[in-house]
């Protein structure tokens, strides 16, 4: 298993939802592979994925044996 990172950007916003949108978003970041993941065009050298859980977007990217969770927002902030 992957240790798990957030950046400042994506805890601060875990921290702003209700407990049971935040538990939702944590049972889905435990299961990442599992989950509706899609590669994001842009770098080629730091390849960029987003997980979908329901309306929200979690932006992470790998390094190692590292996950890295960018960013988590709504689907209409999180491309912006």
């Amino acid at each position: 298993m992957s240790r798990i990172i957030y950046l400042k950007s994506a805890f601060k916003s875990l921290e702003k939802q209700d407990t049971t949108t935040r538990m939702r978003l944590i049972e889905a970041i435990d299961r990442i592979t599992q989950g509706d993941v899609k590669r994001l065009q842009g770098d080629k050298y730091l390849p960029v994925y987003r997980l979908r859980v329901g309306k929200y977007r979690i932006i992470y990217h790998f390094e190692e044996e590292k996950i890295i969770i960018v960013d988590i927002d709504t689907r209409g902030d999180i491309y912006k």
